[in-house]
């Protein structure tokens, strides 16, 4: 199968026609073909712009494709392309298969239709027979999990509630490719994770091509990179070489007019030391949040597996004060804390957690066995275990966070999973630091000097 082409892209490229005025418009239609008739030089009243120049590739089955590059670069254009809904000015593309599309939103609907009236008009567009989508709705409405709105005109919808909807129906129609445009920059990071867990178990049996500005979900996701820039191909390859240098170029384009020399008289400066710095007070004082902080509850009904015989009841995050916490700053000591309710006997129970990003990728977690592992462990049915994790809360980028729980029977290496929770708890960060990278390193000192 991997030998097989999915997509097969030859010479592509697609012009434009950019007109200066709509009366221009008009002009080209009636002028240069009255001049022709008449034996006269005809001129054109309107600019080329070639969003696509002489793009060639080739996308085997199985593989998952990563495409980068700045706005305008001619992306979406490709995508569309490949699709079928945009035909190219010269050269072919090629492709084998049912293709999945998730492109611009709301792309496939009719905004005065209600979200069940769209899945069966999408999923017919897709190449669903109306049996198939009888068979399959209850799982699309489950997977979007709009609740009633999903009987409601989808012009009332948020932007995430327009992604969902689109993206549980090509989750459901037995793609061979998938095409995606920059749709999981909308929606919560629930409903994110959830996506990028079916996108690596669909990677096993089909095709991806990926348009991301995130380079982190390109590195995590795609086995190939294409980046283009102005309508070409500048580089295919691994996606970690290519995001880097796709990275450095941006970088300095951005900076190449701002390089200033260091001066003599650079102040240095440093961040002092402390065994407990508050970050969130200096934070709240400083910004717009201090009355407007989102509450985020333990979600029991959150994506789960596992036989059951014990259940996670709780999970929360608190400060040393004891205060639940919706929101975290880099730095500041922090206890996640899960209860566990058994509904059998466990000889040997682990708990454990996992802190995940928006893309659902596993930045830290741990769990009790290795501490616990001289202890007497044995606990009997109808008992209530609390495990709490104490640390030092790392410096993250501003966004999104997830907290997954997990219990278990057994050792690291041969257990019983009773219940995995993947999305338990969301969580916000903010920081005034700056973070680059998916985890911040708290800097005990930082200087600038200037030797002569």
């Amino acid at each position: 199968m991997l030998f097989d082409d999915a997509i097969t892209v030859t010479s592509l490229a697609k012009c434009y026609q950019i007109y200066d005025h709509p009366r221009n418009r008009l002009k080209q239609m009636l002028i240069p073909r009255l001049k022709s008739r008449l034996g006269m030089t005809a001129h054109n009243y309107f600019r080329e712009f070639w969003a696509l120049k002489e793009v060639s590739f080739t996308i085997k089955k199985g593989e998952t494709v990563g495409i980068i590059g700045r706005n305008g670069s001619g992306k979406s254009t490709l995508l569309q392309m490949i699709c079928g809904t945009l035909h190219p000015t010269t050269g072919s593309v090629k492709t084998a298969g049912r293709i999945g599309a998730l492109l611009e939103l709301g792309s496939g609907f009719n905004p005065e239709f209600t979200g069940r009236e769209n899945v069966y008009l999408n999923a017919t567009l897709l190449g669903l027979s109306q049996k198939q989508i009888e068979e399959r709705y209850d799982s699309i409405a489950a997977f979007a999990d709009i609740g009633d709105f999903i009987n409601q005109p989808v012009k009332t919808y948020s932007s995430g509630m327009f992604v969902r909807l689109a993206f549980a129906v090509i989750a459901h129609i037995d793609a061979d490719l998938l095409v995606i445009d920059e749709a999981l920059a909308v929606g919560d990071a629930f409903f994110t994770q959830k996506c990028m867990r079916f996108l690596h178990d669909f990677i096993q049996r089909g095709s991806i091509v990926f348009v991301s500005h995130d380079t982190a979900a390109v590195r995590g996701l795609c086995s190939r990179a294409i980046w283009l820039d102005k309508g070409t191909v500048l580089m295919d390859g691994i996606p970690k070489d290519v995001c880097n240098q796709y990275l450095k170029a941006y970088y300095s384009e951005s900076n190449s007019a701002s390089e200033t020399p260091v001066e003599a008289s650079a102040e240095a400066f440093a961040v002092q030391e402390e065994d407990f710095v508050d970050g969130r007070l200096a934070f709240v004082n400083a910004s717009n949040l201090r009355n407007d902080l989102q509450i985020f509850q333990f979600d029991p009904n959150s994506d789960s597996f596992g036989e059951r015989r014990a259940e996670i009841i709780g999970v929360t995050i608190h400060d040393m004060a004891g205060s639940s916490l919706s929101w975290v700053v880099g730095g500041e000591r922090v206890t996640v804390k899960i209860t566990v309710k058994t509904h059998t006997n466990l000889a040997s129970p682990i708990i454990g957690f996992m802190f995940k990003d928006r893309l659902g990728q596993t930045l830290f977690g741990d769990n009790t066995f290795l501490s616990t592992i001289d202890d007497h462990k044995f606990c009997s049915a109808g008992k209530i275990l609390v495990a709490e994790f104490v640390f030092r809360m790392p410096i993250l980028p501003a966004g999104n966070y997830t907290i997954g729980a997990a219990i278990a029977d057994g050792t690291q290496e041969a257990h019983v999973q009773h219940h995995w929770i993947h999305e338990a708890l969301a969580i916000r960060s903010e920081t005034s630091l700056v973070a680059t990278g998916l985890v911040g390193v708290p800097m005990s000192s930082i200087t600038l000097k200037a030797e002569a």
